[in-house]
């Protein structure tokens, strides 16, 4: 039975603006806490995995890999995280802390106590935030096209922040859909596709969030992993960084040589890398992402 802090709504409902892109299969909740009115997709039962989109991506970037989660007996929670997808927050603000109180108010209001987390891009941020402030809420820990947060600073991975000027500076109503060029992605996406992943920026708060998000999040935490703080701190979870091959400048030899001796600084992580995938490797090769993850669920959670 529906608890007043949520609501299953049908995806069809007129509350959805603009209206949510198909995936078969999936059930759509809203979630009242503090603060926030939270679009959750969720699909499957079994034991929860809680999937944090990348930008400018929201649930539905996980349609096919929470899919396949799902049909090998796994309950996959996509929620559209603070400033991004169907989500309304009263207070516009968003950085590191807020979007992981967020979270956990969120897996409190679901019942979800210790979940396997799969993370793709600034949804590595918060996902990051839970595993080394919170280790005891993450079962196992799936990040997906994010350096690892203990990693070494090179100039050779300066390359890889090449896109952040333009999202510092972004102004309202400028398109993204430069954001999956070739630079990008392994196969070109098809018009609709990219469409469906940016349809929510025509609600002018995620339009405007897009310089918060950049701003509040990504930078400061930037200069947290320059600085060498998160190297500082003990991995507790077992993580698995996956990268696409094509995801340039993150090659193997590079992130290897620059992460060191993992075991110093985290209890059990370990590298994967997908052929013919680049940094949107959920749209390049959802299928390997999935297998990588249930794979890991099963070695390490």
């Amino acid at each position: 039975m529906d608890t007043p802090a949520l609501r299953r709504v049908p995806a069809e409902a007129s509350i959805w603006s603009p209206p949510l892109p198909e995936a078969a299969g999936f059930e759509h909740l809203i979630v009242e806490t503090p603060g926030l009115r939270s679009h959750v997709a969720t699909i499957g039962e079994g034991e929860p995995v809680v999937l944090l989109h990348g930008f400018p991506q929201h649930w539905w970037q996980w349609r096919h890999v929470a899919s396949r989660l799902a049909a090998h007996g796994y309950r996959a929670i996509c929620p559209d995280l603070r400033g991004s997808g169907w989500t309304v927050a009263e207070d516009p603000r968003i950085d590191p802390e807020t979007r992981l109180a967020d979270l956990r108010s969120l897996l409190a209001a679901l019942g979800i106590e210790r979940p396997h987390v799969v993370a793709h891009d600034m949804g590595g941020i918060t996902a990051a935030q839970l595993a080394y402030q919170h280790p005891e809420l993450v079962r196992s820990w799936v990040q997906l096209s994010v350096p690892p947060f203990f990693m070494r600073i090179s100039p050779r991975v300066l390359p890889g922040f090449r896109h952040l000027p333009s999202l510092i500076w972004h102004r309202r109503g400028r398109s993204l859909e430069g954001i999956f060029s070739s630079d990008y992605v392994a196969h070109p996406l098809r018009p609709d596709v990219i469409q469906a992943h940016l349809a929510p920026l025509a609600r002018p708060e995620v339009d405007a969030a897009v310089r918060r998000l950049v701003r509040g999040m990504v930078v400061p935490v930037s200069v947290q992993l320059a600085r060498g703080a998160f190297a500082r701190r003990r991995l507790r979870p077992p993580t698995l960084s996956v990268f696409g091959r094509q995801d340039h400048p993150w090659d193997e030899p590079l992130l290897r040589r620059l992460c060191g001796d993992t075991a110093v600084v985290a209890d059990r992580f370990e590298f994967a890398f997908v052929d013919d995938a680049a940094h949107f490797i959920t749209d390049d090769a959802p299928e390997a992402v999935a297998d990588l993850a249930l794979d890991w669920f099963e070695r390490a959670g």
